[in-house]
């Protein structure tokens, strides 16, 4: 059992190493898919076949991984998205033992209905991490080593939490807030931005409104790879415009200057990604320069260069959540010319 495999040996942009033990990992699970009664450890070699096991993975974005590990044959995918239904009944679960009736849980759910499961496993933990607060409170700082390690008093004793619904969405409100928090301050991107360009520091801040997963579709049209490619270079993509971000003159498509704006509005990140004819049968792409910038004519520019510099390969045009570093858009904006 392998949890999260695609943060550990995903690679979801240019930022993100290809280590040695990466492609050890990726190799071996190749091995292990292809041969699976004859895996030989180092200096081992019994020609004596071995019982096969299955390997189970997960992972939030599968397509992070190394291609021809992910092909059919080798992997059997299987996605899951939680229904309201769904939702209900895991935390349910997760409330078993503290007397929610089925109303309550219902209500809970439909107040929290963007969010993921884990935060109703979290928002459960809060209840008690309180009583831990107000017991250091209590005790002292200095002193609570002193009152739970070789102490002669008796071992701390915590009462069960008040599990109300009131209290829980109070405290699951408090939650969201610590979120959105967390979302406004950006910092690592301003940081980021300000490394490539001073002057965009003191700009516009990219929407940071959270979109739930079911309605992303809704903002950013996700057109896969294998779908009709769209000409990057177009007369018709000409657009005039002065200042603020916004595009003077481009040899960009609209559609795909449509996409670009759906990216950036979404609170997206761009990236871009080339292969030669080789590498696209493969599906083995390498990453151009990375594209921190929210502003729009900047960033049409940088596809406008990666585009020029790898003119007789493809390119694809990446949208990647940095929330749950995700991607949410893959589209080929250039192929070459045959």
């Amino acid at each position: 059992m392998i949890n999260d495999l695609d943060a550990g040996a995903g690679r979801f942009d240019q930022g993100t190493q290809y280590t040695v033990n990466t492609q050890l990992v990726n190799g071996t699970l190749m091995n292990i898919a292809d041969k699976p009664t004859d895996v030989q450890l180092p200096g081992s070699y019994d020609s004596t076949p071995l019982h096969r096991v299955p390997i189970i993975v997960t992972g939030n974005d599968l397509s992070t991984l190394y291609a021809p590990l992910i092909r059919d044959g080798r992997m059997d995918k299987f996605y899951w998205e939680p229904d309201r239904e769904d939702k209900i009944g895991i935390v349910g679960g997760i409330f078993e033992q503290d007397g929610l009736s089925r109303g309550d849980l219902e209500q809970l759910v439909d107040t929290f209905i963007n969010q993921a499961v884990d935060f109703f496993g979290a928002l459960r933990s809060r209840l008690y991490d309180e009583q831990i607060r107000q017991f250091i409170h209590q005790v002292g700082f200095e002193r609570v080593s002193s009152r739970v390690v070789n102490s002669a008093d008796k071992p701390p004793e915590f009462k069960k939490p008040d599990f109300r619904l009131s209290r829980l969405i109070e405290y699951g409100n408090i939650m969201v807030q610590e979120q959105q928090r967390v979302q406004n301050s950006r910092l690592v991107e301003e940081y980021n931005t300000g490394r490539r360009s001073p002057s965009q520091v003191n700009g516009d801040a990219p929407n940071t409104t959270y979109i739930p997963q079911e309605n992303r579709k809704s903002v950013v049209r996700n057109e896969l790879a294998n779908e009709a490619p769209e000409s990057n270079f177009s007369n018709q993509g000409k657009a005039s415009g002065s200042g603020n971000g916004q595009v003077k003159n481009t040899q960009l498509s609209p559609e795909v200057l449509q996409q670009v704006q759906d990216i950036l509005s979404g609170g997206y990140r761009i990236a871009l990604e080339y292969a030669d004819e080789r590498r696209f049968r493969t599906n083995g792409w390498k990453s151009c320069a990375s594209i921190p910038t929210n502003q729009k004519s900047e960033a049409v520019a940088a596809i406008e260069s990666c585009l020029a510099e790898h003119s007789g390969e493809y390119v694809r045009l990446i949208g990647i959540d940095p929330k749950v570093k995700r991607r949410v858009v893959e589209k080929i904006v250039q192929r070459p010319k045959s």
